[in-house]
């Protein structure tokens, strides 16, 4: 019994340092996504940027299934090869999943760069034909590298998968500027320049990848762990329907305003439409990239809450599948309602650091409106990793199809053709906001009943009443120097974590939890 508990505490102590690692990963992550985005619309033009935006709007739905559904799978194959203590086990169990996942890489990549047309039509810009053939590349390559880290994450060696994550963000921020920027340079698009180095970027990431995590050995067959290649699709299919759902939520908004603001320009008689409709285009996706903010730094939240309870539900335990699940909902809606409470008091102040005065002129309104609805999307995605863990992918997928319709239908309902620009946008943001928060209800209710807990209710509206103060209490802030906001935001932070103390939603408590996980010394000791 000892022994059980001592094997429990190490396991929770690994996931604790895991958990550290994953997020600062995704930490750096946003810093240098910060980085790259901020930097693009210089490097190729703010048109440009909006190009580009387009292309990564699709290829970003397809990318991330592959890759979110490709770690799960294989994490959750070798997780249970591994809790038989046998390593050549888990090294067949890997090269099972790999016999699945290289032909649909390149079966994946195929189809994406037949659809490149479609999409080009859809959206009335045919100029982002050439480069969504090329980003077929990355769905291939992307395709070969997850499942290397699937392995990393199912042994949880998160240490590992930070450090490769870390890599290739580095890799992917010198293609895209690199490359865009040389295109561009020499007259040829930029969107194709930086899409080309994207490619570049992946191709250099997989090779790291399969050295660290290997790719298995062969055997094994007929063991329940070793699963056959329809067994582990049928594993499979129920979880990439789940990340496609909210993938698809991440970018509908984008791709149904590109095509209203195509059409906007024309009907506008812009000197250069295309130009005109991609500028816009930018503006939105700049508005996008602080609204997904939240999204981004809970993900690391997901990674690692999601084989805990994976691994909770297959001991039986549903004590610990409660308290995992309401545990990670909390600390994922006081880092997010953190995030979003300080980007909603100074929207105009954050594009403008980022982008400069124009792109925030243009879109600080728009923030304001669609940090809100991000933030209910980050909580939803906590929500659909809770279900997809305990087995219940296919509510999870039901959930966020529906949410992806609501989206579309309620985006080209409010979308006004008649305008052009800034009216557009607005009209986009709070549709998908509101749609959103229809969706987050309907996931905390299906979470409860599966999991039996979620977000306190005390704490949801303490979270809630503070995010709601900054929304109304931001336009008084004082405008400040494009690099004063930074102290502004980190006030604004302060306020969101004092307001928490006084309404006792933080304690002291809160601060042991965090130090035992970063402390191996107090590790040991318990």
């Amino acid at each position: 019994m000892k022994d059980e508990v001592a094997s429990g505490d190490e396991r929770a102590r690994t996931a604790g340092r895991g958990g550290v690692a994953v997020l600062a990963a995704k930490a750096f992550f946003i810093v240098i996504g910060l980085v790259q985005q901020t930097l693009l619309p210089s490097l190729i033009g703010l048109a440009g940027y909006g190009a580009l935006s387009r292309v990564l709007a699709v290829a970003s739905v397809v990318n991330n299934v592959v890759v979110s559904s490709s770690i799960q799978g294989v994490s959750r194959t070798v997780a249970r090869a591994r809790a038989k203590g046998e390593s050549l086990l888990e090294e067949q169990a890997l090269r099972a999943t790999l016999r699945v996942h290289v032909p649909l890489a390149f079966g994946a990549a195929l189809l994406f760069g037949l659809a490149a047309p479609l999409v080009g039509r859809f959206e009335q810009a045919p100029h982002v034909v050439m480069p969504l053939v090329v980003a077929s590349g990355v769905v291939a390559l992307y395709g070969l590298y997850a499942p290397l880290i699937g392995m990393l994450n199912g042994r949880a060696q998160f240490t590992k998968q930070a450090a490769l994550d870390m890599t290739f963000a580095v890799l992917r921020t010198i293609g895209l500027l690199g490359v865009g920027w040389l295109f561009t340079r020499r007259g040829l698009p930029g969107a194709l320049g930086a899409t080309t180095g994207f490619v570049l970027a992946a191709a250099c990431i997989v090779p790291l990848a399969a050295r660290r995590a290997g790719t298995g050995k062969p055997g094994g067959e007929g063991r329940p762990e070793v699963p056959s290649p329809r067994a582990y699709i049928a594993q499979l299919l129920p979880l990439a329907l789940a990340q496609l759902g909210t993938n698809v939520l991440m970018q509908i908004d984008i791709t149904v305003l590109g095509r209203f603001l195509s059409k906007g320009a024309v009907v506008a008689a812009a000197v250069d439409p295309t130009k005109a409709a991609d500028e816009w285009v930018g503006v939105y996706r700049a508005c996008q990239l602080f609204a997904f903010l939240p999204y981004q730094l809970l993900f690391s939240v997901t990674q690692v809450l999601f084989p805990m309870l994976a691994r909770a539900k297959s001991e039986g335990d549903t004590a610990a599948v409660a308290r995992f699940a309401a545990r990670g909902a909390r600390i994922a809606m006081l880092a997010g309602g953190l995030m979003v409470s300080v980007i909603v008091a100074v929207p105009e102040g954050l594009l403008g650091f980022a982008y400069g005065r124009e792109v925030a002129a243009r879109g600080h309104d728009t923030l304001r409106l669609l940090a809100v609805g991000q933030g209910a999307f980050a909580m939803l995605g906590i929500a659909m990793t809770v279900l997809a863990s305990l087995g219940r992918e296919r509510l999870a997928a039901a959930i966020t199809m529906c949410a992806c319709v609501g989206v579309s239908v309620a985006c080209f309902i409010a979308i006004p053709e008649g305008v052009f620009g800034r009216a557009q946008l607005l009209a986009t943001s709070a549709a998908t906001s509101a749609a959103l928060a229809v969706a987050l209800v309907a996931g905390i209710v299906a979470v409860v009943r599966v999991a039996g807990a979620f977000v306190p209710w005390t704490t949801a509206a303490r979270v809630g009443i503070a995010v709601g103060l900054a929304f109304v209490a931001g336009p008084s802030v004082p405008h400040v120097g494009r690099y004063a906001i930074v102290l502004v935001a980190a006030a604004l932070g302060a306020a969101y974590v004092l307001f928490l103390v006084v309404t006792g939603e933080l304690s002291r408590a809160d601060l042991d939890d965090v130090r035992a996980l970063v402390s191996r010394r107090r590790g040991r000791a318990g």
